[in-house]
């Protein structure tokens, strides 16, 4: 996936945990070998840095990528030595720069002190009609309303 960030562009990579730390602890060396791939290409996309969170590796671009681009950049991925490739989900280009506001949940899951998770949320979104065919462009967020409230917000980016 591609996200837009201010003047800058995005490749996403979905991987498990210690896919991440594995990548993030030579994150220098990889962009190095990203440009140098992308340069044997001719692209002109440059990578500039790697960042992450705990489920996937964020590679920022000074230009938003091709689909080719992105390719060279998922194998190289996917053929690193101490990375297990089969957990690494294909990245994608976003399919536009939206998002969608679902309000009136219930925070808490009926009859439990349980709140509303992520993986909850995207599991409905999955098997809800609306959202046949449209792919995340990035992590869905919930927040509680107010402390008062047993209300949440929930935002898509698609």
């Amino acid at each position: 996936m591609i996200t837009k960030s201010s003047s800058r562009k995005q490749i996403i990579i979905p991987m498990e945990t210690n896919n991440v730390e594995r990548v993030m602890a030579q994150s220098n060396m990889h962009i190095a070998n990203i440009n140098r791939l992308l340069k044997d290409i001719k692209s002109k996309i440059s990578a500039d840095y790697i960042c992450s969170d705990n489920k996937r590796v964020v590679i920022i671009t000074n230009k938003v990528t091709t689909f080719s681009d992105l390719n060279v950049v998922e194998k190289y991925m996917k053929e690193l030595n101490n990375v297990d490739s089969n957990n690494i989900m294909s990245s994608r280009l976003p399919q536009s720069k939206s998002y969608l506001k679902i309000l009136g949940i219930p925070y808490f899951i009926e009859d439990t002190n349980l709140s509303v998770t992520l993986n909850i949320i995207e599991r409905v979104i999955k098997s809800t009609h609306i959202f046949d065919d449209i792919v995340l462009a990035s992590q869905s967020r919930v927040i509680k309303t107010s402390p008062k409230f047993d209300m949440a917000v929930v935002w898509v980016n698609i």
